[in-house]
């Protein structure tokens, strides 16, 4: 019985150990503080959205068939703030392979949707190691097909604050 216990109680280490393990690697790719100052940036770009923005809701949260939101709906600053970072932290779970820039693609992703990342030259030169992308980056800042000044803005604001060269 007391040798049962034993091998119980090191499997049971061995998993929880493992589980912190896999914890760190995720939480790892970026800080806390990176994390806190990417929500800023996306409130900041993205204002809180009213019923007229419609189907967006929250800080640009698409709602999607099935989620139970009514139209027309606005969230509670509250609301829209968790809403943002289950999402982004989803985003930046997916982007997760790309390491230290998960943070990066996530909150770009965030706002020019999944397609257009990873359809992107920017995924291309990072999965090369090339780390030389701030052209392309600061490239997604056009609005209905022409560059949009304030969009720049955002990017530049982003790479220089979330890029880890």
């Amino acid at each position: 019985m007391v040798l049962v216990m034993k091998k119980l109680l090191v499997m049971l280490t061995i998993m929880l150990m493992s589980a912190g393990l896999a914890y760190a690697t995720t939480t790892s790719l970026y800080s806390h503080h990176d994390f806190e100052q990417a929500v800023r940036m996306i409130k900041k770009y993205e204002t809180l959205h009213t019923a007229k923005h419609w189907p967006l809701v929250g800080y640009g949260h698409k709602v999607l068939p099935g989620e139970n939101f009514k139209k027309g709906q606005v969230l509670t600053e509250a609301e829209a703030d968790a809403l943002l970072r289950k999402d982004l932290s989803k985003l930046v779970n997916m982007y997760k392979s790309y390491g230290k820039d998960a943070l990066l693609l996530g909150v770009l992703a965030y706002n020019v949707g999944i397609g257009h990342v990873n359809r992107s030259s920017l995924v291309t030169m990072l999965k090369k190691g090339n780390r030389n992308i701030q052209n392309v980056y600061t490239s997604f800042c056009k609005y209905k097909g022409k560059i949009h000044k304030g969009i720049h803005s955002r990017r530049v604001e982003e790479l220089k604050t979330l890029f880890r060269a």
